[in-house]
């Protein structure tokens, strides 16, 4: 039905709206035909992200913890604050380039983009909210009203259109425009102190975190020990399997400057922090990762140029992009 309306001459149905792969990405492995981008679903999309409502108290929307200016994170946050003065059990995510992921959360416990708001949403330690109680609040509001019949035909709410116009927002969230892919794109030249951070990068951290996306959505343990305060065992929380004990995604290294704390639990907070763990703070247990088993070799050296490139992967442009910004 969605598509047979984006398929309407122009000015009778929603706009469709065009997702660009960027240079040298691979294709994305979302599934645009189930869910057409549309000029009025990512609108839609764009106020319920930036919308309080969708939470318990009117004080937590989506955006609360995930803040463009930290490309879509919570700055300076291990964990993140929910309703009634709680914290979350896990340092939030960067949003961007989801396009290009099949599993979210850091076990990857949630496999689609379209449902991945309803755990945030419901989480009682983060919005606290029932979908039913949402969607009653949405329908009452007659701005709403009118943008759901822009975006779906009529002005019925429904939590299946509120999720699939937050995907629609969210997806095309694409961060492909820092002086990394300028470099890459021929447009741009690296310093000599940044092409020596990427020499070694290549050499020492390329085998987790895969170019262009900085990830290869694998799980790992990369040495952490368990946090006693949170005990979360990571991967094997959702596979019940001793093997994906304390196993977390890789998580992707763009916009690397801008995201700290670092971690699953935000317990590093610093780049730096992160590279002393990998050289001198591996804990090797049952299911630690072979390739930081013995911690990664990084002279002083190794680290100042590894910072230098790391800088590099900051897109600018994509957190000042006023597409998605708050829409008051």
């Amino acid at each position: 039905e969605a598509c047979r309306k984006s398929d309407k001459t122009a000015g009778t149905g929603p706009t469709p709206l065009s997702f660009e792969v960027p240079a040298g990405f691979p294709q994305p492995v979302y599934d645009f035909s189930n869910n057409p981008l549309t000029r009025e679903g990512f609108e839609l999309g764009r106020k319920l992200f930036y919308d309080g409502r969708l939470s318990k108290d009117g004080n937590f929307p989506c955006s609360s913890c995930h803040q463009q200016f930290a490309a879509f994170c919570t700055y300076e946050h291990d964990l993140s604050h929910g309703f009634n003065n709680q914290f979350t059990n896990r340092n939030a995510p960067g949003l961007f380039n989801l396009a290009w992921k099949k599993n979210f959360a850091w076990d990857g416990g949630i496999k689609n983009l379209e449902v991945q708001p309803l755990a945030p949403l419901t989480a009682p330690n983060e919005m606290a909210e029932t979908v039913d109680h949402v969607v009653a609040k949405l329908q009452a509001d007659t701005a709403y009203q009118r943008m759901f019949r822009a975006a779906f035909g009529d002005p019925s709410v429904s939590s299946q259109r509120m999720l699939k116009a937050l995907s629609q927002f969210m997806v095309m969230m694409v961060s492909a425009n820092s002086k990394y892919d300028q470099v890459q794109r021929g447009t741009a030249s690296f310093s000599q102190a940044e092409q020596m951070g990427y020499d070694i990068f290549k050499q020492k951290c390329a085998s987790c975190h895969r170019e262009p996306l900085f990830t290869d959505y694998s799980y790992r343990n990369t040495g952490m020990a368990m946090n006693p305060y949170i005990n979360d065992s990571g991967r094997m929380h959702i596979t019940y399997l001793p093997a994906d004990s304390l196993k977390f995604m890789v998580p992707s290294l763009r916009n690397v400057a801008l995201t700290q704390p670092y971690g699953h639990d935000g317990r590093f907070y610093a780049i730096r922090s992160v590279l002393d763990h990998y050289s001198d703070g591996v804990v090797n247990g049952p299911t630690t990762d072979s390739l930081v088993r013995n911690g990664i070799p990084l002279s002083e050296y190794d680290k100042y140029y590894l910072l230098q490139f790391l800088y590099t992967l900051t897109d600018s442009g994509f957190v000042k992009d006023p597409r998605f910004s708050s829409p008051q």
